[in-house]
């Protein structure tokens, strides 16, 4: 009688086993939880192929800024040229100012907005 009882028992608890896995693999196929296991892989593709593209920008970046430190040293376009002594005369001189004076290194002019009025 023992030896019926627990082969009863162990028959039952295989079926409650069998049938809980066949219930939750019947669910996993369902339309709608396909679509949503399909989504949830193309959201974490989408993530890794942003943060590949992302490192990728990043890399040339750098790559680039490297090379156009190389081709600056190369060609001498990173050397600061001497730049020429400042000017002392004015560029424009008006000669029909009445305070032009002729042959005066330094030029003043009053600032007077209502002049032209």
């Amino acid at each position: 009688m023992f030896r019926r009882t627990f082969w009863f028992s162990t028959g039952v608890a295989a079926g409650v086993w069998a049938t809980t896995k066949v219930n939750r693999k019947l669910k996993q196929l369902t339309p709608e939880s396909l679509a949503r296991t399909a989504g949830n892989k193309a959201i974490e593709a989408g993530h890794r192929l942003k943060d590949r593209a992302v490192g990728f920008a990043l890399d040339v970046r750098d790559n680039m800024a490297v090379r156009e430190a190389e081709l600056g040293d190369a060609l001498g376009i990173n050397e600061k040229p001497e730049l020429p002594a400042p000017r002392r005369h004015t560029a424009i001189e008006n000669r029909n100012h009445p305070k032009y004076v002729e042959g005066s290194a330094y030029q003043t002019y009053p600032y007077n907005r209502n002049e032209d009025h």
